[in-house]
């Protein structure tokens, strides 16, 4: 039986590898070769631009050209070091009400709502991902306005969430809650 977490629900949106262990950080390279590749490059874009300045008739002092190249070669690394990742791709199987450039809540919202459409018929589909999200919120709710959880003061807790909110939560094994029973409870979770 997995637990449900926030982060269940909200970061099931990402293309990831299933089952695979997170890859072992790479090796460090030596920094000497990629040295000497942007020496390289330098020194042809000079040799390149000051050819066709000549054939011009311009004529640039070489160590301001030199020293031209290398800060523009610096801007553009300093650049790339602070870009921002690359957007991550949305699953194929968003649904076909959802729009490709939907964001990561969207689709997490549609999946919660295929989730809790599919509970009603499924009990176990219900205990496995529904009930433990409503637990996590519940505990949280709890202890950002009460600075209590379940755990830490059950009879404190029992009252502030009332008997049916409580009763649900404590009892898992009651399965095939109706929509207004949910409706309901998320009344009362809500109401904290």
């Amino acid at each position: 039986m997995s637990d449900g977490s926030l982060d269940d629900l909200f970061g099931g949106g990402y293309d990831e590898p299933a089952g695979e262990a997170a890859p072992a950080p790479a090796k460090r390279r030596s920094r000497i070769p990629r040295l000497i590749g942007e020496a390289a490059a330098i020194v042809l874009a000079t040799m390149v631009i000051v050819a066709g300045l000549r054939a011009g008739g311009v004529s640039v002092p070489l160590l301001l050209l030199v020293a031209a190249l290398l800060g523009l070669r610096l801007v553009v690394h300093a650049a790339s070091v602070v870009a921002p990742p690359p957007a991550p791709k949305l699953r194929s199987k968003i649904g076909k009400n959802v729009p490709a450039t939907a964001d990561s809540l969207l689709f997490a919202v549609k999946r919660w709502e295929r989730n809790l459409e599919q509970a009603h018929s499924d009990p176990d589909l219900y205990a496995r991902n529904v009930l433990p999200v409503l637990a996590e919120l519940t505990d949280e709710r709890l202890r950002l306005r009460h600075g209590i959880t379940r755990a830490s003061d059950p009879r404190r807790a029992r009252e502030l969430l009332g008997e049916p909110l409580w009763t649900a939560l404590d009892s898992p094994g009651r399965h095939g809650l109706k929509s207004r029973d949910v409706g309901t409870l998320l009344d009362a979770l809500e109401r904290l």
